[in-house]
Parts: C-alpha cells; sequence; structure tokens
C-alpha cells in the first residue's frame, strides 16, 4: 500500500501529501480494509489533483495547495466534473470518499471548523440491476478450463468457488492455504470489515481444488502462503488477477460481463428460488445490513415471483 499511496500523492503538494499520509496511518489504526483504504485516498487524491489541475483562482489555489481551504463549490465542481467524464456511480464514490476524508480534518485533526460536505448532495444514480449468470453460462465458462495444465485446474477451482458458495472477489482472491479445510469440505472467509466466516462446499468444488492442489505441489511458489498462484514466476495471484482471468476466460465462452459478483447474485436467487430463510442466507454471503438480500438477485425477481405464482396455484382450487 505504501508504493500506491506514492503513486496518489505523486504531483500533489506537500500540505496534501502529508495529510493523505497521516489519514491513512488511521485509517489503517482503524483496520480498514485494503480495498476500501485505496477507494479513500484515491477520492481525495483525485480531488486535489482536479483543483490543481483545473483552476486558477486565487480561492481555488488555497485549496490545491491545502484541503483545509476546500470550500463547497470546489467539490461540487470536482463532482459535476465526475458525473460528465466518468459517471453518477463513480461520483458517488468519490462522494463517499470525500465524507470520509473532510470528516476525518474535522474531527480527529481538528483542522476545520466545518467540513465543506456538509451541504454537498449525493448524486443520483440509476439502480442498475447486475443479470445473473445462469447454469449453463457457467458450464460454457468452465468448460474453456478443461485440460490437466496448472492454470486450467487453478482457473476451475476458483470459478466452481464462486459459483458454489456465492463469495465476493476478493474474498476468493485472498484465500491463503490454511483457510480450505478438505476434511469438512469447508472454508474460512474474511469478508468486509474484517468479518469472518466458514462456508461449505459441494463435492464438485472439493474435486476441483483438491486436483488444484496436488497441482500446485510442483508449482516454483508452492511454499507461499497464499492459496491461488499466478502461472508463472514464484508469486500469488491477485484479485485483480483473478479478475482479468475471469472476464478472458468469459469471453472464450462467448459471454461479455463475466465477473465474479454475478455468481454472488445468482446464489442470492437460487438461494430464494427455493424457499431458502433470509436470516441464514446473510451469514452466508457475509451481510449484516437487511438491504443486501432485496438488492442481489434482483434482476431474476419476476421469474422467482412468476414460479411461486405456479407452484401455489391460487385461482385453480374451483
Amino acid at each position: 500500500m505504501l508504493v500506491e499511496l506514492e503513486r496518489l500523492t505523486a504531483g500533489l503538494s506537500r500540505t496534501w501529501t502529508g495529510f493523505l499520509r497521516d489519514w491513512d496511518r488511521t485509517l489503517r489504526a482503524g483496520n480498514y480494509p485494503e480495498t476500501t483504504r485505496y477507494n479513500y485516498l484515491l477520492a481525495a487524491s483525485q480531488l486535489a489533483s482536479y483543483l490543481s489541475g483545473t483552476c486558477t483562482e486565487s480561492d481555488v489555489a488555497d485549496a490545491a495547495d491545502d484541503p483545509t481551504a476546500a470550500r463547497r463549490e470546489h467539490v461540487e465542481a470536482f463532482q459535476a466534473w465526475m458525473i460528465e467524464t466518468r459517471s453518477a456511480a463513480t461520483a458517488l464514490n468519490k462522494h463517499k470518499g470525500l465524507q470520509q476524508f473532510f470528516k476525518w480534518l474535522v474531527q480527529d485533526e481538528e483542522e476545520m471548523d466545518h467540513s465543506p460536505m456538509e451541504r454537498v448532495k449525493q448524486p443520483k444514480t440509476q439502480k442498475k440491476l447486475i443479470p445473473v449468470i445462469r447454469d449453463y453460462e457457467t458450464k460454457r465458462v468452465l468448460d474453456t478450463c478443461k485440460g490437466k495444465e496448472f492454470i486450467q485446474l487453478r482457473d476451475e477451482a476458483i470459478i466452481r468457488l464462486y459459483y458454489n458458495t456465492g463469495a465476493r472477489l476478493s474474498e476468493v482472491g485472498r484465500l491463503g492455504l490454511d483457510d480450505v479445510d478438505l476434511n469438512l469440505d469447508s472454508i474460512h472467509f474474511c469478508g468486509k470489515g474484517s468479518k469472518e466466516r466458514r462456508v461449505r462446499f459441494g463435492p464438485k468444488t472439493a474435486r476441483a481444488i483438491s486436483r488444484y492442489l496436488r497441482a500446485r505441489e510442483r508449482h516454483l511458489g508452492a511454499d507461499l502462503p497464499a492459496l491461488w498462484l499466478a502461472e508463472r514466476g514464484r508469486r500469488p495471484l491477485a484479485p485483480n488477477g483473478i479478475k482479468i482471468m475471469l472476464r478472458r476466460r468469459g469471453l472464450a465462452a462467448g459471454l461479455s460481463g463475466v465477473h465474479a459478483h454475478r455468481w454472488r447474485h445468482n446464489y442470492a436467487h437460487e438461494w430464494k428460488k427455493a424457499g431458502g430463510d433470509t436470516g441464514d442466507l446473510m451469514l452466508l454471503l457475509g451481510w449484516t445490513s437487511e438491504d443486501m438480500p432485496r438488492h442481489y438477485g434482483a434482476s431474476a425477481a419476476a421469474e422467482r415471483a412468476q414460479d411461486t405464482q405456479l407452484r401455489l396455484g391460487i385461482g385453480e382450487n374451483v
């Protein structure tokens, strides 16, 4: 993360850089996940870059040099620019990160009396329904992994684990060897907020993982603690590498938009379709908010409703 911080602060003023370094220390001390820390720091560094690169007025120049000089209009201009050049969803993500940054400057550092975010409205976004990935589509993706080579065995094990557990991209991507228990056919996940849970997997996933582990023993990086290894060299396969692999496997199968979260939506859809308990689903997928079960699998809600209608047979009793 230190390398990332150096990259994010490149070209920023010494004051901005110092504040971001201190904020990163606070986030690490608070045990924030690495992905969350990166997204927060990225939002703040992008605001600093925007202020220094697009504005020449004296008050804006002050904010470009020192975040404590930032005002509401500066943030609103940055937010509008994000909507125009990226998307409303991206702008919303930056908004949330900047809320945390200026809250830290006000409450923890006491460098500001008021946050410039206080009256900045969140950008409105359209709720995007993520399509579930169907069984026949998963089969097509798995078919691209047929073979006995290391990369084929590894990719099949990864895909089956997403399909069988509905886990997040990072949860599967950051697994260690010690997280797998083939005696109980279960896996230990560390989710958002360092929340831990153990999840069972089925026989097909167990066989895929077992075959991969045998191939892994002959790999150059067999002594590394990470479960997933890169095809070449002595290094682990990072979550971003898995993301790229899934997209590549999807395209090879003739499918676009293949990513780990689609299997998470599929898991929620199939669970609801089978009449599974919502509380149990929340435990298995690592959710604490009751809004999440409503959101996941929403793209197939009409299909589930129709299946329930046919099963209940309402209006067919006379």
